[in-house]
């Protein structure tokens, strides 16, 4: 099992057995964003299609996604849908 220093939980987790996503961003989440944070944000990204209605197949929307996944992993947090109210 190979160990990350996880930038979105700060710890040490295992890491992910592949590199999710192409291009730079895919190998700096790969080296640097654990498993389990990787996926919260599946998790989020799902919410984010289904509350907004997006298409992954849209431009747009792809785009919208990446800049969502970005701030999530590696920024202050992602947007949480129009209307979303976080369970107590």
């Amino acid at each position: 099992m190979r160990l990350v220093h996880c930038v979105k939980l700060n710890q040490e987790l295992a890491g992910l057995g592949f590199t999710p996503y192409p291009g730079e961003l895919g190998k700096r989440i790969f080296e640097t964003v654990s498993a389990e944070a990787w996926q919260q944000w599946l998790a989020h990204q799902t919410m984010l299609i289904n509350e907004n209605r997006l298409s992954p197949l849209d431009p747009k929307a792809r785009t919208y996604l990446r800049e969502q996944m970005e701030a999530f992993l590696f920024g202050g947090g992602a947007e949480q849908p129009v209307g979303f109210v976080a369970p107590e």
